[in-house]
Parts: C-alpha cells; sequence; structure tokens
C-alpha cells in the first residue's frame, strides 16, 4: 500500500504540513512528497492521495495571486521568503489538466487563523473539485491555521496526528 501527499506552497508552511501528514502517513507505510509543479496530470495511483494548497482569496491561488506574493517577498517588513518551486503553477491549473481519474483523496489547506467565513478554504475547493472529477473523499477537508505567517508548532503536531489517523483508516477500510 503506498500514499503520495501532493502540495502547492509559496512560503513554506503548506509544505511543511504536507511533510508531517506524510511523518503520520509514513509510521504505517510508503509515502512521497511532491509538489504540484513536479506531478504531472496523471492523478497518482496509490492508496490515499492527500493534496493541499495555501488558501488565497477565499479559494485556490491564481497566477495574479501567486504574483502577489511574490511582490510581497520583497518587501523586508513581511519577512517572507518564497519556495524554490514557486510560484510555478497551483493546485487550481493541475485540478483543471487532470487526465485520469482520481481515486481515494483528502483535501487540505493552510489558512489565516480566523474563522473560515472570512478567509474561505482551498480546500474546500480541492475537494469539491476532485469529487466532481470522480474522486471519494476519505475524510472532511482540513485547514491548518497560520498566524504571522508562521505555523505553530501544534498545527505541524496536529498534521502529522492526522496522516496517522488517515492511514489507519484507509487500512481498516481496505481490510473490511
Amino acid at each position: 500500500m503506498s500514499a503520495v501527499v501532493i502540495y502547492e506552497s509559496m512560503f513554506g508552511a503548506t509544505r511543511m504540513v504536507a511533510e508531517a501528514l506524510a511523518r503520520g502517513i509514513g509510521r504505517h507505510t510508503d509515502v512521497t512528497v511532491v509538489n504540484v509543479n513536479t506531478v504531472g496530470h496523471e492523478f497518482p495511483v496509490a492508496d490515499l492521495v492527500l493534496v493541499g494548497a495555501p488558501t488565497h482569496v477565499h479559494g485556490l491561488s491564481s497566477p495574479t495571486t501567486r504574483d502577489q506574493a511574490v511582490i510581497w517577498t520583497k518587501d523586508p517588513a513581511r519577512k517572507l521568503t518564497l519556495e524554490p518551486e514557486a510560484p510555478g503553477s497551483g493546485v487550481r491549473e493541475w485540478l483543471e489538466g487532470l487526465t485520469s481519474r482520481p481515486g481515494d483523496f483528502v483535501a487540505f489547506d493552510t489558512r489565516a487563523d480566523t474563522a473560515e467565513l472570512l478567509t474561505g478554504s482551498a480546500a474546500k475547493h480541492i475537494q469539491k473539485a476532485l469529487k466532481k472529477a470522480g474522486g471519494h473523499a476519505q475524510s472532511e477537508h482540513e485547514s491548518f491555521l497560520v498566524h504571522d505567517n508562521s505555523l505553530d508548532s501544534s498545527e505541524l503536531e496536529r498534521a502529522e496526528a492526522l496522516g496517522e489517523r488517515l492511514w489507519t483508516e484507509q487500512l481498516s477500510a481496505a481490510r473490511s
């Protein structure tokens, strides 16, 4: 059995969540973590695929919001560093270009530490798109909260625990 974690990240928070989810899953099976810019247009063949992105303007990033993120890194007051594989394409474009039917998945995002009603959720958009394409959500979408452009260590611990729980549930379902 295997798992794949696909992520988009501008400043590192979503990548860190992806890696934490993979640590939790990796206690039980092989897991691959891959940036969306390197995954190709086929939905990965795996028992479980986690797909995550940062929330930009109430949803998935776009070329405009990724360009804005690059501009933010030029403002020293923001103290932001662009990820090596950013901006590139995003999860939005990957979802639109999928050439194969998705399988079992879980959607996740990072978003500002405030009510989802105010921030929106990239994970909600990922889940909706993958379900529409025929995928099966193994769990409700999950958000990890960013405060002042950083993740609290408790969010990473929560991601790792979620990865382990998701894999345990996936394994139990496969045995049924």
